[in-house]
């Protein structure tokens, strides 16, 4: 009986993780938002930089040690990587979007 309960709780524990990692990649940056973000890298360019062992990827995440640069009035940041521009939520340093 035991036994059971614990595959149960486990089989939950693993939906909920799988649940939060789905979230997690689903962020998306509204239009408007978009459009800003757009507007001011193209204003604002930034020199490439080189982030080794990282997947320009949504979902990744970037180490601390690349400078994350503002974008006024939005919560997310931006940095170029690779000749990419990538925006990555402050937060926890995960790519959101990469602007081709």
């Amino acid at each position: 009986m035991k036994k059971t309960h614990i595959t149960t709780a486990a089989a939950g524990l693993l939906l909920l993780a799988g649940a939060g990692a789905v979230a997690a990649q689903d962020v998306v940056i509204e239009p408007e938002q978009e459009t800003v973000i757009k507007e001011y890298v193209h204003k604002q360019p930034l020199a490439s930089v080189k982030v080794p062992g990282v997947e320009l990827s949504i979902g990744s995440t970037l180490p601390d040690t690349v400078e994350l640069h503002e974008v006024p009035n939005v919560k997310y940041r931006y940095v170029v990587v690779d000749n990419q521009t990538v925006i990555v939520d402050p937060g926890t340093r995960k790519i959101v979007e990469v602007i081709q």
